[in-house]
């Protein structure tokens, strides 16, 4: 059984780097995902819009839940959910960046009416404070960045902090993509790059609702002691927990194994949901 903390928090981003599987092995292996006993931890298979071209031919007019990332703005957006449209998928969301100068007013006249739940990609500069806003006010919810491929990518535990008080303060859920590649703070040695945890992000998210200041909250995003972390995590209670999650959906992840066998080895996962017990 997958506890209440993990249901759905690992958006399956197997396409993107640095896992970068090809569409061809993604489809099928996010099947088994979906079936696998862990099931519960996995939330949709995420694809760039520019994929949905090359789909159906390994759909086999079987269903499939994706999100669609569209990272050129309203317009691709727009484009991707026609072609969806043709296709047997259902569509769990739709994350659309905010092209670089554009305000809100400008985006959502150019978004137009989206049937489907749509996630923000709220920018890293001074229109952080009106998109969220703006996001907030339309019912649509929010995406952060929180890593990548090079370590300016990468949010400060202070930055990101405040990013999540902002957005509990508006009642807006979020999802974060890109860099979370461990339940808890860490320093990736192969590149040097000071990783955020998604468990420290939990727990900042249930901090930033029980009112805890922006200092406190960047605390737990630099928190790298990993027993401690996940004895906070078990210890959040049902309510917290649902309530947390309210606000954090989920995160992007290329590997869906990875996060499974971590969370096993913290003692918050059963090891029989392991694919390999270990």
């Amino acid at each position: 059984m997958i506890p209440a903390f993990a249901l759905g928090l690992c958006d399956d981003a197997a396409v993107f780097p640095p896992g970068l599987a090809p569409l061809a092995d993604a489809v099928p292996a996010h099947r088994a995902h979906r079936a696998a006993r862990y099931a519960g931890l996995v939330g949709p298979l995420v694809l760039p819009a520019t994929a949905l071209d090359d789909l159906a031919p390994l759909l086999g007019g079987e269903p499939l839940d994706i999100s669609i990332t569209a990272p050129d703005g309203p317009p691709q957006a727009a484009k991707a959910l026609v072609a969806a449209a043709e296709l047997p998928v259902t569509v769990r969301g739709l994350e659309v960046a905010v092209p670089p100068g554009m305000r809100p007013d400008e985006f959502f006249r150019l978004l137009g009416r989206v049937d489907v739940p749509v996630y923000v990609e709220i920018p890293r500069d001074e229109r952080r404070p009106s998109m969220i806003a703006a996001v907030a006010d339309r019912g649509h919810r929010a995406k952060f960045r929180t890593g990548g491929v090079k370590a300016h990518f990468y949010p400060t535990p202070n930055e990101l902090a405040t990013a999540i008080e902002s957005v509990v303060e508006a009642h807006l859920p979020f999802k974060a993509t890109a860099g979370l590649h461990h339940p808890v703070r860490n320093t990736d040695p192969a590149t040097g790059f000071h990783q955020h945890g998604f468990l420290n992000l939990l727990l900042a998210t249930d901090a930033a609702l029980r009112g805890c200041p922006v200092p406190e909250l960047s605390a737990i995003l630099a928190d790298r002691d990993a027993p401690s972390v996940a004895s906070r995590v078990s210890s959040l209670g049902e309510a917290r927990t649902i309530a947390a999650r309210e606000r954090f959906l989920s995160f992007g992840t290329c590997s869906i194994t990875d996060p499974l066998n971590e969370l096993a080895d913290l003692g918050l996962l059963s090891s029989a949901l392991q694919e390999t017990p270990r």
